[in-house]
């Protein structure tokens, strides 16, 4: 099958055909390309997907990936990444090793292409100019004839005409002679020029095209190759990258299959084990006796005489002491069972003792003593370990410092060695302060831990179930109590073990004297209290002030008898009744 032979006619359906094949392999490059594009998208997208549940850094989501399902949730994100890169790979190597091939192909296919058919509309230019030649001789040799066969008759007709003279008959005679001359030589090149138009046609239609069409079949047959060449390098370069994103997929199972729920459960454990002892039984209350109640040793609840003596805070600011608990005024309400009361503290989160610190703006204690024992005691070991850290680099830093000088010494042209003395002396100062940091954590967390004894007397429930924090931490916050004239009732020598009344919290709260107003205030913006302590108030609202800010940020106000707690001291416009006790006097 040859197209110079089946298709010898056909030279414009063949360049038809041939520019068709071209376009179909533009067509292609333009369909690689666009897949390229999209695995460049896709995995742009993974990788924006991977880095959106990413945990921050030096957040609680951080810590939180302690835990193995959400490492394997870690581990799956990370794999996702890889797996995104292998779609970049997909795109970079069809882009190299298809698109660019293809590109520089089908340049030098056009280029081929347009040769082939120069060639042959040269040939046919050829052709068809022998062709006009030829007719060319034709009609002259046709012409020359029928001017001989005129100059021929008009001789014979000179000679016939007995009136013609004998010279007129012999110039007639030499005119027939010179067309019939004509003819002859116009026969003679007519001949020649048809031989040699049969000549280059059977040339042209046996060699000529033949060859030309060959070459472009075979141009042909090559873009067809290529181009089953390179959809064949397009599933390749997906097949290459199947083991990898295939291990992507075992390291995600593996990470699955890491999963330890029971080591998870132990986390747990270890985040938020408080380390008190869970309470005791309590012991039967005789009700029988009306005018006098007993009192287990193990109950939550003292006698109110014996509470009050317990809880000598100065003046009347022990009301400062449980500043969550609302008061009730209503005195047909029913007492709740202890029982209740008891669930009902279990329940709820453990009671700081300094409010004015965590809810008025102040910091955490250096000793994190309002933390539960073990959490505190992770904590202070937590911090131990920080600081053995920065002595031992302050360490390495003396030692290089110290290596250094006597380089010096040795070599005095290198360097001054009196120039590292100064730098020396505040390493060395770093250290020892350090040091002493550390030794001071370590005396907290041997405390916690039971190896050292007690800097104070721990206060404790009479249940067992609640361990309260040491004496500083107590007296730290006792500092903050103010009585309602602003001084501070509470001595750092009060006894410092409390004893919680879980029964009659309503009537001791009830009994006490309300702080006396000491101005009134103005509620410039409107402040939502959701939090424990505060208390919402709208814009433009009149309240009393019953403890002007101390510093920290926070006015305690009341509304009524029933309503008060604080309220951001930006949120309202103070007005002190300088008469009152207590009162700063502003100029």
């Amino acid at each position: 099958m040859s197209w110079g032979i089946e298709l010898w006619d056909q030279f414009d359906n063949l360049e038809k055909h041939t520019q068709w094949g071209i376009d179909i392999l533009e067509k292609y490059i333009k369909f690689v390309k666009e897949r390229t594009e999209i695995e460049l998208s896709y995995a742009k997208q993974l990788r924006n997907l991977s880095k959106k549940y990413q945990p921050k850094k030096n957040s609680k989501e951080e810590e939180e990936y302690r835990y193995t399902a959400c490492q394997a949730f870690l581990a799956t994100l990370n794999e996702m990444n890889d797996y995104a890169g292998q779609h970049e790979l997909i795109s970079e190597n069809m882009t190299s090793q298809i698109i660019v091939e293809l590109v520089r192909y089908v340049q030098e296919l056009k280029q081929e292409r347009k040769s082939h058919f120069h060639d042959g509309r040269k040939a046919q230019q050829h052709i068809e100019m022998c062709w006009k030649q030829l007719e060319s001789s034709k009609r002259r040799f046709e012409r020359d004839c029928k001017e001989a066969d005129r100059a021929q008759q008009y001789f014979e007709k000179m000679d016939a005409d007995i009136n013609v003279t004998k010279a007129d008959v012999e110039k007639a005679r030499q005119q027939a002679q010179t067309r019939h001359q004509m003819a002859e030589d116009s026969k003679t090149d007519y001949s020649s020029i048809l031989q040699k138009f049969n000549h280059e046609q059977h040339e042209y239609y046996h060699t000529h095209v033949p060859n030309i069409f060959q070459k472009i079949q075979e141009m042909e047959e090559r873009r067809i190759v290529r181009m089953g060449e390179s959809v064949k390098t397009y599933a390749e370069l997906d097949r290459q990258v199947i083991p990898i994103i295939g291990k992507c997929l075992d390291e995600i199972v593996k990470a699955a299959e890491s999963i330890d729920p029971k080591n998870d459960s132990q986390l747990v454990v270890e985040a938020y084990k408080s380390g008190f002892e869970p309470p005791g039984d309590i012991e039967f209350e005789d009700y029988t006796q009306p005018m006098k109640r007993t009192v287990s040793d193990n109950s939550l609840s003292n006698s109110r005489g014996e509470g009050k003596s317990e809880l000598k805070f100065g003046g009347k600011s022990k009301g400062k002491l449980w500043p969550f608990i609302k008061k009730n005024k209503s005195p047909k309400q029913q007492k709740e069972p202890l029982s209740h009361r008891f669930n009902e503290f279990m329940t709820s989160k453990p009671k700081i003792h300094c409010f004015r610190s965590l809810k008025r703006g102040g910091a955490t204690p250096e000793d994190f003593s309002n933390l539960p024992p073990e959490q505190r005691r992770k904590k202070l070991q937590q911090k131990v370990d920080e600081l053995n850290k920065e002595i031992q680099k302050e360490m390495d830093q003396r030692d290089a410092i110290t290596k250094m000088k006597d380089v010096y010494l040795k070599n005095p042209q290198m360097g001054d060695p009196t120039s590292l003395d100064h730098k020396l002396a505040e390493v060395s100062q770093n250290i020892d302060k350090l040091r002493l940091e550390t030794q001071k954590f370590e005396a907290w967390l041997a405390e916690v831990e039971g190896r050292l004894p007690a800097r104070s007397d721990q206060a404790r429930r009479q249940s067992g179930m609640y361990e309260a924090q040491n004496a500083p931490s107590v007296n730290n916050c006792a500092q903050d109590r103010e009585s309602p004239d602003g001084s501070y009732t509470e001595e750092q020598s009060q006894e410092s073990e409390v004893k919680v009344l879980a029964t009659d919290f309503d009537d001791e709260f009830d009994d006490e004297e309300p702080l006396p107003a000491i101005g009134t205030c103005k509620a410039l913006y409107t402040f939502e209290g959701q939090n424990e302590g505060t208390i919402s108030v709208v814009e433009g609202e009149t309240l009393y002030v019953i403890e002007e800010d101390k510093g920290d940020g926070w006015t305690r106000i009341r509304r009524n008898e029933d309503e008060e707690g604080y309220v951001p001291t930006s949120y309202v416009e103070v007005y002190l009744d300088k008469n009152a006790k207590g009162a700063k006097t502003y100029i």
